[in-house]
């Protein structure tokens, strides 16, 4: 008996799962994250959207009952701690509350961070 692999779930499986109001706060995250990679690398790991470069992981992202959570690794969180003082942070973590207004420039220059530190 052979096992069947399922269809590999992508990006815009797992955006697709919540409702339309965080779906379009997952696009425009995915979109800004897209943008700052040279050549991005899109999957899933650890069950939530990752994008890599170079076969290295740069940044997860994540959406929860009440906020996004991003995932830049330590490195990226350290270089920003400034501009991130107004959020949550953990080792590798930042909770970007869903009641306020997303930082998705703040996104895009931690990721770009990410892109430099990993060439």
């Amino acid at each position: 008996m052979t096992k069947t692999n399922p269809k590999k779930q992508t990006i815009t499986d797992y955006i697709s799962k919540f409702p339309k109001d965080v779906q379009i706060i997952l696009n425009k995250i995915k979109i800004t994250i897209k943008k700052s990679i040279p050549k991005p690398e899109e999957k899933i790991c650890y069950g939530i959207p990752t994008f890599d470069m170079n076969g290295k992981h740069l940044v997860h992202f994540a959406a929860f009952k009440k906020h996004i959570g991003f995932f830049p690794t330590p490195s990226g969180i350290d270089k920003f701690k400034k501009e991130l003082s107004d959020y949550k942070t953990s080792k590798g973590a930042i909770q970007f509350p869903l009641d306020n207004p997303i930082p998705f420039d703040l996104i895009e220059k931690i990721v770009k961070f990410r892109v430099e530190e990993n060439k």
